[in-house]
């Protein structure tokens, strides 16, 4: 099912509320929240559902014993979890660039690590280089704001590692 722009925003907004509630309730934990990397106007299809499947694996082995809590949305708009972590935001973030950058499909991770403010802590506040575009040696933003690769291009590599991840 293809999703409209409208459709994307009310998603996020949600996204925004049921982080709120979370972290009124987190006791000292941190929030992560995971969303999935899909361009274009599908966001949920049999790809994203096996790049979810394997982030949430690596979230829970990398969290071991330490989930507090654990609540997954699998929304046309696309894959979400949220993760109420033992752990601090500094040790969460360091965890997660990890994972983003290891893991053969990581880099279709959108792992945000939710400070007690409600606002994502950054890579570069820890010292930590911006993500990389899937195609180029760009950062993933600048290639995004201008719109340097086609949807078609980024889909077909996303497919190319999800399909080398489960050979």
């Amino acid at each position: 099912m293809e999703v409209t722009l409208d459709m994307i925003l009310a998603s996020r907004e949600e996204r925004q509320r049921k982080q709120a509630e979370m972290q009124r309730y987190s006791f000292g934990s941190t929030l992560i929240c995971l969303t999935i990397v899909m361009p274009g106007n599908v966001k949920r299809d049999e790809y994203s559902l096996k790049i979810a499947d394997a982030a949430v694996e690596a979230l829970l082995s990398a969290f071991d014993r330490g989930v507090n809590r654990f609540v997954q949305r699998d929304l046309e708009t696309g894959y979400e979890a949220f993760m109420l972590v033992k752990a601090s935001p500094e040790e969460a973030k360091r965890i997660v660039s990890l994972i983003e950058e290891t893991h053969p499909l990581g880099r279709l991770f959108d792992i945000d690590v939710i400070g007690e403010d409600g606002v994502p802590v950054t890579r570069t506040g820890y010292g930590m280089t911006p993500r990389k575009c899937l195609l180029c040696d760009n950062e993933a933003r600048y290639c995004m704001r201008n719109h340097t690769h086609t949807t078609e291009e980024l889909l077909a590599r996303i497919r190319e590692m999800v399909d080398e991840y489960v050979r």
